[in-house]
């Protein structure tokens, strides 16, 4: 059966993108049920909610006559409370125990995991007892997606912002730990088969300096590699997280190593490797630099500058996870991954013998596909199997790959 996600929505012109949130959710094979303020009703109408989750939306204490005590029923019902957006007002009364309104009572009736993705005006954001209020809550293990920062619909710039779509999403189903397939199975995974056991990701991509303002770098925008992460975490690993230059909150409890370059992803990953018992190459590291990457700004109109951004000269970068792999303890397992453009499953058998790695995680690039994208369709190629999965969710995705490769370790 499916897990039931119960999401809050509050008084919040963002209240509009809790419909994208639904489909997202939905798109995941997820039961959504929606619980709204009375404040939250006069940004959307809920017969938005009841269309898009065929089920009843919640708004008053004592709006539902067959049910007199309705903030338990849902708090029952709920596998996961996700209030989003969530005003500075209910963040307040949440943290402070207060449940005046059915939305506020379901949350302190509730002992499902709670996450919050917080949206305001920059001020009420960095007041002092709004950044209490935050605190509190997560020293009780409330999750959290923090807000973004950017030009705000009080037409003020700063952090306030509701997170993107896509990051709620995916900070729900790690909260969940589900692992699903295609064919809407919807069995759960363990949350704490990785327990004990050190996890080391790379993501993103690097950027390799041309001079002061230019850089070589790729599409990658890092999602796969921070599922990976999230997916690890919650499953109980002790996780490390190598990442290039992203826009992306890192999960929580993920410990993030930022880098820029190749050679600095190389040397960051020689630190941890050793101690990794999982170690997941999932970056898309530029496979070449410039020899000389100049320390000022290169001007089009100085014939000499010129002449050097017209022929950049590039060196070959560090193989990463072949580096890494050719050395590995016979405890450790390793992952890489193989973005083709044609013949994907011979490139991935070939690099999964030449790189020395356990598993290769193959997928067609270009033409829209996988970079950026918040969904991607895979093979899972290993010395003896491979299983080609349909298309779903880079976190299901996450967890689909950690099932195989615990597989594999067994």
């Amino acid at each position: 059966m499916a897990s039931t996600v119960l999401l809050g929505i509050t008084g919040c012109i963002a209240a509009y993108k809790a419909a994208e949130i639904v489909r997202g959710l939905q798109k995941a094979g997820l039961r959504v049920k929606v619980v709204m303020t009375e404040h939250a009703t006069h940004f959307v109408d809920p017969l938005t909610f009841r269309s898009l989750t065929h089920e009843p939306v919640a708004v008053g204490l004592f709006d539902d006559p067959s049910d007199p005590i309705h903030h338990i029923s849902l708090a029952d019902e709920a596998d996961a409370f996700l209030i989003a957006p969530c005003t500075a007002n209910v963040i307040a009364k949440i943290a402070h125990g207060i449940a005046d309104d059915l939305l506020t009572t379901t949350a302190l009736a509730c002992t499902a995991p709670l996450l919050i993705a917080p949206a305001m005006n920059v001020h009420m954001y960095e007041a002092s007892a709004t950044q209490d209020n935050l605190s509190l809550l997560k020293s009780r293990g409330v999750a959290f997606v923090d807000a973004d920062e950017g030009y705000l619909a009080c037409g003020y710039t700063g952090k306030g912002r509701l997170a993107a779509v896509d990051e709620i999403i995916a900070a729900t189903l790690t909260l969940l730990g589900e692992s699903r397939s295609g064919n809407n199975d919807n069995d759960a995974c363990s949350l704490r088969d990785l327990t004990g056991l050190s996890v080391l990701v790379t993501a993103g991509p690097t950027q390799e300096p041309i001079d002061a303002v230019r850089f070589l770098s790729n599409y990658s925008s890092g999602k796969m590699g921070y599922a990976l992460a999230g997916a690890a975490c919650a499953r109980g690993a002790s996780v490390t997280l190598v990442s290039g230059p992203v826009s992306l909150t890192p999960p929580s409890g993920v410990d993030v190593v930022p880098v820029q370059t190749g050679m600095e992803m190389l040397e960051a990953c020689q630190k941890f490797f050793s101690r990794a018992d999982i170690a997941v190459f999932s970056a898309a590291v530029a496979d070449a630099r410039p020899a000389v990457a100049f320390e000022r700004k290169l001007k089009k109109g100085v014939a000499e500058d010129a002449a050097a951004l017209s022929e950049i000269k590039l060196v070959p970068n560090p193989d990463i996870l072949a580096t890494l792999a050719a050395n590995k303890d016979p405890r450790q397992t390793v992952v890489g991954f193989a973005a083709e453009t044609d013949d994907l499953l011979d490139n991935a058998r070939r690099k999964l013998q030449c790189k020395h790695a356990d598993v290769i995680v193959a997928n067609l690039v270009g033409a829209g596909k996988a970079f950026g994208k918040d969904t991607n369709q895979a093979t899972l190629v290993s010395a003896t199997e491979e299983h080609i999965l349909p298309d779903m969710s880079k976190v299901q995705l996450a967890h689909r790959i950690f099932d195989f490769v615990l597989q594999i370790r067994n």
